[in-house]
């Protein structure tokens, strides 16, 4: 057993450098990881937890070069919509549990990584919810005030690695899943373009719009991961072929332009317009070129992901245990899902035409800008908020987040600061198709000097 220190931070490059230059092992680390998910137990992070399969493969590598794995000894944890083999895959519906006899591509690749799997993380039932409450397994409450809803539907993924019990994990993000929670967690979320990382092996929401996101401490600690896992892969019928060409480490250009949107809208919130402002101000010292845009594609867009066919997509995952098993899923996800059976195929095309002209509009507007600045969400609620009035806070959450898959665009949400009463709250970079490197390397340069305020390892007891 090593004597060498933990680091306090988990974040991928802190603990690349402990493996390198102390004689920290893979076990320690784990140990310390389930240490902390323990202690965090009241906060339902996570659905299925692999304790001892993750000590096991931590001592596996014990025997191998760390410079030889990129992820060397890395602790990580998956949304239970992504498959390890041998490890239930729930989708936060225990009625739709199967164990599967292989893993997502995605858990391949970091296993060959060296990373290692701690468990499966709590999200919002078949990942219909921005909210993080939609969950027979217990709401899981945010990471630094257990009053206060994770956002979803990638819930335990955010409050994971915003907890520090593992160095990153594995969302889905159709609507807004991988930046919402991150956002409302104070840490990064990397929703790649559609296809770059495969999502073999991952139970679909919306199948033609699903991505596979990142959660980690630092932007670049989620283009480390990234690198990992972008490529080609044949498993997946919607894998870019181009993807085995992405390289995630270009740099951004020197003096962007980026685009915001002429009246942001924040509900309400009170703090929330001075930290985008401050983010806007932030674009500015970097040498960055602002101009307004026009919102109307975005918006008219974000309106058809719910209110449109796409539902029926949804449906099309679970109607077979919605027709049998009606009581199986949640009240609010049934009802939600159920709405698919409403659409004719007749709207669905007509649907798709509207899109096919928005993303027209859209891709104009980034003829003169190389991303967009726009809030992660406008404001958070209380959990208490959310159980009143389940469906309009959620449509608040994915106002600015829902067009962006359905217009094939890229984004990495980071953080933007802490309101007064300490929730953290977010901004979103979004870029065009295949524009992940510069917009992660913008991400990082935005994301340096922000205030996150909240210690990270303080004890966290429900309230």
């Amino acid at each position: 057993m090593s004597d060498a220190t933990v680091p306090e931070r988990f974040d991928v490059a802190t603990l690349r450098r402990a493996y390198r230059e102390t004689d920290l092992t893979p076990r320690a680390v784990v140990e310390e990881a389930i240490a902390r998910a323990d202690a965090d137990a009241e906060l339902n992070v996570w659905i299925e937890r692999c304790d001892e399969t993750a000590l096991a493969r931590a001592e596996e590598l014990g025997d191998v070069d760390p410079a030889s794995r990129p992820l060397y000894g890395v602790p990580f944890a998956v949304k239970d919509n992504v498959d390890a083999a041998g490890v239930p895959t729930t989708a936060a519906c225990p009625a739709y549990e199967y164990v599967p006899e292989g893993s997502a591509t995605v858990v391949e690749r970091l296993r060959e990584a060296g990373a290692v799997l701690l468990g499966k993380t709590n999200m919002d039932q078949f990942a219909t919810g921005l909210v993080g409450t939609r969950s027979p397994y217990g709401v899981c409450r945010n990471a630094h005030d257990p009053t206060m809803i994770a956002g979803g539907s990638s819930s335990g993924s955010g409050v994971a690695v915003a907890r520090g019990q593992v160095s990153f994990a594995l969302g889905t993000d159709t609507a807004g899943s991988g930046r919402v929670p991150a956002a409302l967690n104070g840490v990064v979320g990397y929703k790649p373009t559609r296809g770059l990382i495969s999502a073999d092996g991952v139970v679909p929401a919306c199948r033609t719009l699903d991505c596979v996101a990142v959660f980690a401490p630092t932007v670049d600690g989620a283009r480390r991961v990234g690198a990992v896992l972008v490529g080609h892969d044949d498993a997946d019928p919607y894998s870019r072929p181009a993807a085995d060409r992405v390289d995630l480490t270009a740099d951004a250009p020197d003096s962007p332009t980026v685009g915001v949107f002429a009246d942001p809208e924040f509900f309400g919130d009170p703090d929330m317009p001075a930290l985008y402002d401050a983010a806007v101000e932030r674009l500015d010292d970097l040498g960055a070129t602002v101009e307004t845009v026009p919102e109307d594609p975005f918006r008219e867009t974000a309106e058809l992901l719910y209110g449109g066919p796409w539902v029926a997509e949804r449906l099309s995952v679970v109607a077979d245990l919605v027709e049998s098993d009606p009581d199986a899923l949640l009240d609010v996800t049934r009802e939600i899902i159920s709405e698919g059976d409403s659409y004719s195929a007749v709207d669905t095309f007509e649907a798709m035409y509207e899109r096919q002209g928005n993303e027209r509009a859209a891709a104009a507007v980034f003829e003169n800008v190389d991303a967009l600045l726009t809030p992660t969400t406008g404001t958070t609620y209380s959990i208490e908020a959310v159980a009143d009035a389940p469906r309009e806070t959620n449509a608040t959450l994915g106002h600015y987040t829902n067009y962006v898959n359905l217009l094939d665009l890229s984004a990495v949400a980071v953080p933007a600061g802490t309101r007064s009463d300490g929730a953290p709250l977010g901004v979103t970079l979004v870029g065009e198709a295949d524009d992940d490197a510069p917009l992660l390397a913008l991400a990082d340069r935005l994301a340096e000097g922000v205030d996150r305020s909240v210690p990270v390892r303080d004890p966290v007891a429900p309230k």
